[in-house]
């Protein structure tokens, strides 16, 4: 009996060993993160502050859900292309090594009135750089829709109609890439078609978004993103 009872503490000791190594792993993985935000205006944040930008939003967001992002780097300019943010990926050199990793371009591509073939070549040679970058693991990669800004009143004389026909063709365009790669994609287009009846949603540029419209962004794809980093 007594050796019975020596083998049933046995186990139990292991057993709880083994369950402490696992949640000490899970600790680590969890704490120390760096994301890696790739875009255009809509991710460096044209006309907002630092703490307004959706990658930091994000990054809060995640903070409270016991998500420590240690670092944050964003690589984004206003007016660049697919192009632009190739060649800057390229002269930047990150580190391939990021725990999380997003994209949100082309809308440039859609207003200097490049080649659809163009975007669909260079989207997916993006996405393929941001995998690698992730660690070449496309389930730390998340990809954001582009906003139809065809509702701003920048917009009001620019054919509003056609901004936003175009603009769904990239976003569906992305949507399929994202797909074949397996990529999260988060489809915030329909939260940016508010600003036209909202303009506190938009800066004082009346174009780009605020902090505001960034953070319905972010409570639309914060549960998405904590599931890729879990």
């Amino acid at each position: 009996m007594k050796k019975v009872y020596f083998w049933v503490i046995f186990g139990v000791f292991i057993l709880s060993c083994q369950t402490n190594t696992q949640v000490n792993q899970q600790n680590k993985m969890q704490k120390g993160l760096k994301y890696l935000a790739l875009g255009d205006s809509y991710t460096i944040g044209e006309a907002v502050s630092e703490k307004e930008r959706y990658p930091h939003i994000l990054v809060e967001k995640l903070k409270a859900d016991q998500l420590d992002i240690e670092q944050v780097k964003i690589i984004a300019t206003t007016g660049w292309t697919t192009t632009n943010l190739k060649e800057a990926i390229e002269k930047e050199n990150p580190s391939a090594d990021q725990d999380l990793v997003s994209l949100l371009i082309g809308v440039n591509n859609q207003y200097q009135g490049k080649e659809i073939g163009l975007y669909e070549k260079e989207f997916e040679e993006l996405l393929k750089t941001a995998i690698r970058l992730a660690q070449n693991n496309p389930k730390r990669v998340f990809v954001v829709s582009i906003p139809d800004y065809g509702v701003t009143p920048f917009a009001a004389q620019r054919n509003p109609t056609q901004i936003a026909q175009e603009i769904e063709i990239y976003n569906a365009m992305a949507d399929g890439i994202c797909e074949k790669y397996g990529v999260a994609y988060f489809d915030i287009t329909p939260i940016s078609k508010h600003a036209k009846d909202d303009l506190t949603l938009l800066t004082s540029d009346e174009l780009h978004p605020s902090g505001k419209m960034y953070a319905l962004w972010v409570e639309h794809m914060a549960e998405g993103v904590r599931k890729l980093l879990k």
